[in-house]
């Protein structure tokens, strides 16, 4: 019994620090939409695997559905990575 209850509580803390590590994902990225050009800088949060193919892949569509065209995901970063993003983000910043 105190071998499954070691398990138990193993396995509980395994899944909160693994769910802690996945909500702390953001990515800024570079955006366009032509006719006439407008070109934005944003943050977004993405949820699942922290990489820029994951990403990529979350963002083009929640742009697309606004009309803009995702030019370059810039990087992936923790929550320690907010502050200093957010005064060049704006308006695009955790928008998407």
């Amino acid at each position: 019994m105190l071998a499954f209850m070691r398990h138990l509580i193993l396995s509980i803390a395994l899944v909160m620090v693994a769910s802690a590590a996945q909500a702390a994902c953001y990515a800024d990225y570079k955006a366009k939409r032509d006719n006439p050009l407008t070109l934005h800088y944003g943050v977004a949060e993405i949820r699942g695997a922290c990489d820029p193919d994951n990403a990529q892949a979350q963002l083009q569509p929640k742009l697309a559905a606004d009309g803009w065209t995702l030019l370059q995901v810039v990087s992936v970063f923790g929550q320690d990575g907010l502050d200093q993003r957010k005064a060049n983000a704006g308006q695009f910043f955790l928008r998407y």
